[in-house]
Order: C-alpha cells, then structure tokens, then sequence
C-alpha cells in the first residue's frame, strides 16, 4: 500500500482545533457585538414614534431593533417565496 500524502489546508480542522475560517468567523461575529453593544449605549434617547394609530416616544435603540427585526422577517419571506419560484 501506498501512503497518499497530507495536504494541509487552513480550512481542515486540526485535531481539537478549529479551522482558520472558523475562528474568523468568530473573531467577526465578536467584532459585530462589540460595535452593536457600543451603538446600543451611544443611542438611549427618546424619541417620539408616529405609528399608525398614534404616538407615543421610546429610546432610540428600541426602534432601531424593532426596525432591523421587521427587515429579517421581510427579507426571510422574500427569499422563501423567490425559492419557491425557481
């Protein structure tokens, strides 16, 4: 028999290790909390909300997420009926 040789890629794991991507992917998602906690912090102020049957005020960050949250489920829609199409 004829051993084949190794070839060594940055995205095979390592024995108890992770891969270089996989410890990218963490490092972005760490870099990603770190700004969104700062952004968070930055903007606590009120403000006033017009919705459609009224008025009222919240903090900022508050609409801001409500605002990110609806265009996930927009978008999550969009997709799946795009998917269905083809």
């Amino acid at each position: 028999m004829s051993a084949q040789p190794r070839t060594s890629s940055d995205d095979q794991p390592k024995a108890g290790g992770r891969s270089r991507r996989e410890r990218g992917r963490t490092a972005l998602l760490v870099v990603l909390a770190i700004i969104a906690t700062v952004f968070a912090v930055l903007n606590l102020n009120s403000v006033k909300v017009d919705w459609i049957l009224g008025s009222g005020s919240a903090p900022l960050i508050v609409v801001i997420v409500i605002s990110l949250l609806i265009g996930v489920v927009f978008t999550h829609f969009a997709e799946r009926r795009a998917g269905r199409r083809r």
